[in-house]
């Protein structure tokens, strides 16, 4: 997406993102850097928490969108929790810092730029969103604090107290980052802002958690024994992230197996080329749009990209790939091969349920197999009925919503469609 066509939300947060670091930078040169040491031992966190997260920050799924779910939230809580502790710290060593707003955001954004420096050289540099989330929660959490410790407000305060105010605002700061993911994963796919919101707030209970508790130990930790507790305090974190890198791995080959068996109706002819691609990416966006969480909407995206692997039984194929101007029976054996296709090839056996039971009467389908269903009649209809297939295919639907499809799947598939910002891959 080009700036000129950006949405103002996104050009409003990456702007001010900007002016937050280029302001703090400038500042920074004017006034000189304060407890060098300090300034260096947070930088240097932060630079190895974003030189060991993995590649990319989200996984693309059907359609070719990053998924901005709990995977792909906080894909370097080291150099989060470091980031967040600096902003925060009030002492080193029991003596007072002095190092304010806007060297914090200056450090965090030098430990940025220095730790991608590796990735950019590989063309997979960080993303402007995750540079100005960064820039921004450090920006919020510092404002919320140094000036205060400055004027000598928590000098009466107890160490539970003291403690309890850090937690209280790393929960707020983790909750303005929420808002700022949400804000631009809204303003990039035009997906719902609530939904959005929410995942991201499932999320808070997960890896947020940890950095929350691990930035609050860092701070309070380095106030009492100094520096010298950075290294120890890292490395819970820095032993989590290695294994969520390893985990990203696993989770990529997983769908590129997957992606591969959808493959196999294409390969052998029994659909055409790009057909599961343009489900899963439809069935996505549309499952989205009602509420589903992450979780789910991973099911319903495998679901879709497998729904037609039951055709490989067929002796003769369908043609085009159209099974729903089948019988229903026929729809059902289809369906019922594809679910044991899908069972013995280790995948969740949620994904097979989801398959197996496409093709019920929609009232005792689960909602992810009313999503398939719909969108898979939508995309065989619309790719059939040539110019304007699209308004025909809704409208017969719509038209069958009495019995077959579930109104209120057609009615979210319409919305998306009326949105017209998805990408779908294109027909082979």
């Amino acid at each position: 997406m080009t700036a000129s066509r950006a949405p103002a939300v996104l050009l409003l947060v990456h702007a001010s993102a900007a002016l937050v670091g280029l302001g703090s930078f400038a500042t920074v040169l004017w006034t000189g850097l304060q407890e060098r040491p300090a300034a260096l031992a947070f930088g240097g966190v932060v630079a190895l928490g974003e030189l060991i997260r993995p590649q990319a920050l989200g996984v693309a799924r059907a359609g070719g969108t990053p998924f901005p779910g709990a995977h792909a939230r906080e894909a370097a809580p080291l150099g989060a929790a470091g980031a967040l502790s600096y902003a925060l710290l009030g002492e080193d060593a029991a003596q007072p810092t002095h190092h304010g707003v806007c060297q914090a955001v200056t450090v965090v954004l030098a430990g940025v730029l220095v730790g991608s420096v590796p990735h950019i050289a590989r063309g997979r540099g960080p993303t402007a969103d995750h540079v100005a989330r960064r820039l921004l929660t450090v920006a919020f959490a510092a404002v919320c604090f140094q000036p205060l410790y400055a004027r000598g407000t928590f000098e009466g305060w107890g160490g539970h107290a003291y403690a309890l105010l850090l937690l209280a605002l790393l929960a707020l700061t983790v909750l303005c980052d929420a808002v700022l993911a949400a804000a631009l994963a809204h303003s990039r796919t035009r997906w719902p802002f609530g939904p959005l919101l929410r995942e991201e707030l499932r999320g808070m209970l997960g890896i947020a958690s940890a950095v929350c508790a691990t930035g609050a130990v860092m701070a309070l930790a380095v106030a009492v024994v100094g520096l010298w507790a950075l290294p120890v305090f890292s490395v819970p974190l820095l032993l989590t992230q290695l294994s969520y890198r390893r985990y990203a791995a696993v989770r990529a080959t997983y769908r590129q197996t997957i992606a591969s068996l959808a493959r196999a109706t294409e390969v052998a002819g029994y659909t055409p080329t790009g057909h599961a691609r343009r489900v899963a990416a439809l069935s996505e966006a549309v499952g989205r749009d009602m509420g589903l969480s992450g979780p789910e909407l991973t099911v319903l995206e495998y679901a879709a990209l497998m729904h037609d692997i039951g055709q490989l039984s067929l002796v003769d194929p369908v043609p085009a790939g159209a099974t729903a101007g089948l019988p229903a029976e026929e729809q059902r054996r289809i369906a019922l091969l594809g679910g044991a296709v899908v069972r013995q090839t280790g995948v969740d056996g949620a994904v097979a349920v989801v398959v197996e039971r496409q093709a019920d009467p929609y009232r005792e389908q689960p909602l992810a197999a009313r999503i398939v269903r719909a969108v898979n009649a939508y995309e065989e209809k619309a790719r059939n009925a040539g110019p304007g297939g699209a308004l025909t295919a809704l409208e017969e639907l719509r038209l069958g919503t009495a019995g077959e499809y579930a109104p209120d799947v057609v009615e979210s598939l319409a919305r998306v469609l009326s949105r017209g910002c998805l990408t779908l891959p294109e027909a082979g």
